[in-house]
């Protein structure tokens, strides 16, 4: 292991462990003492890395509120409170949604369906702007305080950046923003479809981040909504099994691929 310090090769693993069992090592060159977390986001932590991860992971893809998380990891005789779990999840989901970002960028079709769906945040109504291609992958999503002109042509911006190319064909419903918000940002030559029923499928995947923030009741400030929105849909995208919309994976292959995944995930994340 090269040392985080001043990443000599030239290190010494050590009998001595950490608290958590993590290994400790001595750089010969700089003669300092590091562990396994050393330099990582995750150093300084008092619990395991795995559990952090999982608690986090679990936050994002499954029904909990901050008070479950904690109950539900008693049992695994870790104890930390609500708060712990919020102050993980406000220093970690935006790791989690970079990273992943990072690795599917420019991963989209050039026939992206946008539309947008109200958000609860603190009792005022914010508005959740995404994307998905005809495939059903993630275009990108982006939470605005307003609906409006300069909020379409941000989303809009932010897409371009995101997948790296400009689509060839936008679906969107009857707001008055579209039109002028895709010629200046997309370009005149984009075919701008202008239906609502074409954008079905789009307005039924809106349920999953509805769903996912019934149980907490909405977000108590636009920070941490626009960082659960972000992190909750890269996820979601990730451990998406189908390339296709009506491509057919059994139940053994996607516990298969969860698996492969989560694995994969570890990984990217403990990266430092």
């Amino acid at each position: 292991m090269n040392c985080p310090h001043c990443a000599s090769p030239t290190t010494k693993e050590q009998r001595k462990k950490t608290t958590l069992g993590y290994s400790t090592f001595s750089c010969m060159r700089c003669h300092r003492t590091f562990n396994e977390r050393t330099g990582t986001p995750f150093n300084y932590l008092e619990y395991p890395t795995d559990i952090v991860l999982l608690v986090v992971l679990w936050r994002l893809r499954y029904k909990l509120s901050l008070r479950d998380l904690a109950e539900i990891f008693l049992e695994r005789g870790f104890v930390f409170t609500h708060e712990t779990v919020r102050e993980w999840e406000a220093r970690f989901a935006p790791l989690l949604a970079e990273r992943l970002r990072t690795k599917r960028r420019g991963q989209a079709g050039r026939s992206w369906y946008v539309d947008e769906t109200y958000i609860n945040v603190r009792g005022t109504w914010c508005y959740l702007y995404r994307a998905l291609d005809r495939d059903g992958n993630l275009v990108d999503s982006r939470l605005s305080e307003k609906r409006d002109m300069e909020a379409a042509k941000q989303f809009f911006r932010q897409a371009i950046a995101m997948v790296g190319h400009a689509p060839e064909r936008v679906t969107t419903d009857g707001h008055d923003s579209y039109p002028r918000a895709i010629r200046e940002i997309l370009g005149s030559e984009v075919m701008h479809r202008w239906n609502a029923y074409l954008n079905n499928h789009l307005e039924q995947d809106h349920r999953g981040i509805k769903q996912r923030y019934y149980p907490m009741r909405g977000f108590g400030n636009f920070t941490s909504a626009s960082r659960f929105c972000r992190a909750y849909d890269e996820g979601r995208q990730f451990f998406r099994f189908r390339t296709t919309r009506k491509q057919y994976v059994s139940l053994a292959d996607q516990r298969h691929l969860f698996c492969q995944r989560l694995d994969a995930l570890k990984t990217m994340l403990l990266v430092a």
